[in-house]
């Protein structure tokens, strides 16, 4: 019985803690891994293995599909869904890889998080990053809802939207050359940045 009642204490509170989770809880937890995996320097002497727990971690949060779609615009419903599932698994390796690429440079920058604002199933977490040499940038993640979820679809920089600048960078390949040239424009990047 005891026993029981213990268990249904720790449900609970697994429970209560993931239903109650703010968006800027999920992005400071997934932001603390990628720190803590950065600053291992254990991890530092296998490149590889690194890189491994970097992609994961950031998978956590990132919702690729949602990124891949907005970051095509009005070509992704012209697209098959053979094609949308290519598209979406080139385009999360271009930000894992640079994502995980600038994320190793990382040096002791402190991330200061500001607010966050929350509209219906979308929400927007502002932060601050600050550098040893007290320079400061601004890093604005979107997120939304899914099934209970908060999921990344965008990483605002400075004010210049990740998805918007992917946007047009994709948009003018695909109206000059069309979209096989895109694709081979992906797979290219995609080679060039696997390797840490």
């Amino acid at each position: 019985m005891l026993k029981r009642i213990a268990l249904m204490t720790l449900v609970g509170v697994f429970l209560a803690a993931h239903a109650f989770a703010t968006p800027t809880d999920d992005v400071k937890k997934t932001v603390d891994e990628v720190v803590r995996i950065v600053a291992d320097k254990g991890m530092k002497k296998h490149e590889q293995q690194r890189r491994q727990a970097l992609k994961k971690s950031i998978s956590v949060i990132f919702d690729y599909h949602e990124m891949a779609k907005r970051s095509l615009g009005r070509h992704w419903n012209q697209r098959t869904p053979a094609e949308k599932k290519q598209f979406t698994d080139l385009f999360a390796t271009l930000l894992e890889n640079s994502y995980a690429g600038k994320i190793e440079s990382y040096n002791n920058e402190k991330i200061v998080y500001l607010n966050e604002t929350q509209d219906g199933g979308y929400a927007e977490v502002r932060s601050k990053v600050i550098t040893p040499k007290r320079d400061e940038f601004s890093l604005d993640y979107r997120l939304m809802n899914e099934n209970g979820k908060w999921m990344v679809y965008d990483v605002v920089i400075e004010g210049v939207s990740l998805v918007s600048n992917y946007r047009s960078q994709f948009n003018r390949i695909i109206t000059a050359n069309g979209y096989p040239e895109l694709v081979k424009k992906l797979q290219t990047k995609s080679e060039e940045l696997k390797a840490p």
